[in-house]
């Protein structure tokens, strides 16, 4: 049976993908070797790499103004890595809280430095996008979440800031149009709207690095990757070429504008029958509902074993909801075909 993967992350990936990584698992470019057995300064490595930074560069449309670098520790280590290398010295920084991985940048960044949390629907169970609020001139740079899976919450307008502008994409990125050239600094995790995990793409205005006064422990200095090109030590090699991949693939079918059309429609689609259906409810302000990630709910617990015995009888997997949660959750990524959710729909409308 073929299965509608609703996983919020490790997520789906495009089939042409899954199957040209298995190839070069077994025999990378012909070589007889195995992708992950080359070099990684090989010629042939150094080529998946580079592309992977141009391609990020073209569908995001960002100048030589700013560095593509491809990581490792997920978002996790990028929420020590931004303060590390933008907060100053006696400075402070200015976050929102919309969620557990905003309260999780939040929390490691007071480690560095003052924090003020700005706007935060926490008092509300996250159910919500703050909007009624400003950034001061004082602060270093101001972090947001632009996407938050475990509440299915977006921000659709991002504020107008003096300070440096940060976001963790993690779960969103790739998916809709956006002005990239306002942040200054991007942040995601590949794997759940660019590739398997393993790779975190950062994506950084070169000129606001070198400011704080710090000493960064070597792998936390963006600097020094921007050096080495993303080579200061050895890269997760599969993630990275899975991820070239999948971001070719995006290429190919219309780019980010096509995507976004693609990803409305399916979000239109469950959203619709979420809201006729008596049986279910959304979880959070439908003014912030995310594009990706559809949390919901039953209206009654009575109809929980039919209902989950229905979709998983109809092969969709990974669609319960996050422990903090409960309830439903059914993540619409860019590989995602609107068939799947289409079968979801049709579960939905039989009970």
């Amino acid at each position: 049976m073929k299965k509608h993967n609703f996983s919020a992350g490790p997520s789906i990936l495009p089939q042409e993908v899954l199957q040209k990584s298995a190839e070069a698992i077994l025999d990378f470019n012909g070589m007889g070797l195995s992708l992950i057995e080359i070099s990684h300064r090989s010629k042939d490595f150094v080529e998946v790499i580079n592309e992977a930074r141009a391609t990020v560069k073209r569908l995001m449309n960002l100048s030589d103004e700013y560095d593509v670098l491809f990581l490792q520790g997920g978002a996790s280590l990028q929420f020590a890595m931004v303060p590390f290398n933008l907060l100053k010295l006696g400075g402070k920084a200015a976050y929102t809280d919309t969620g557990v991985w905003a309260s999780g940048a939040i929390k490691e960044a007071k480690k560095l430095g003052t924090v003020d949390i700005i706007a935060s629907s926490k008092e509300d169970n996250y159910t919500y996008i703050p909007k009624d609020y400003t950034v001061g001139t004082e602060y270093d740079y101001f972090h947001c979440t632009s996407n938050n899976t475990i509440y299915g919450t977006q921000i659709k307008d991002f504020p107008a800031v003096d300070s440096l502008m940060v976001c963790d994409m993690s779960s969103d990125i790739f998916s809709r149009e956006l002005d990239f050239s306002k942040f200054d600094l991007i942040y995601a995790g590949a794997q759940k709207n660019m590739g398997p995990a393993g790779a975190t793409l950062v994506v950084v205005k070169k000129e606001i690095l070198g400011k704080t006064g710090r000493d960064i422990p070597s792998y936390l200095n963006y600097q020094l990757h921007v050096d080495k090109e993303s080579m200061l030590n050895t890269p997760p090699v599969f993630s990275i070429y899975a991820s070239l991949l999948t971001l070719q693939w995006l290429e190919n079918n219309g780019g980010i504008a096509a995507a976004e059309k693609r990803n409305k429609a399916k979000a239109e689609l469950l959203y619709n029958e979420i809201d006729r259906n008596p049986l279910f409810k959304g979880f959070c302000n439908v003014e912030d509902r995310s594009l990706m990630n559809v949390s919901f709910q039953l209206t009654e617990e009575s109809m929980k074993e039919k209902f989950d015995n229905a979709w998983k009888s109809a092969g969709i997997s990974g669609l319960n909801g996050h422990r903090t949660t409960g309830g439903y959750r059914a993540s619409l990524y860019n590989a995602l075909p609107i068939e799947s959710v289409q079968v979801l729909v049709e579960v939905m409308k039989s009970l």
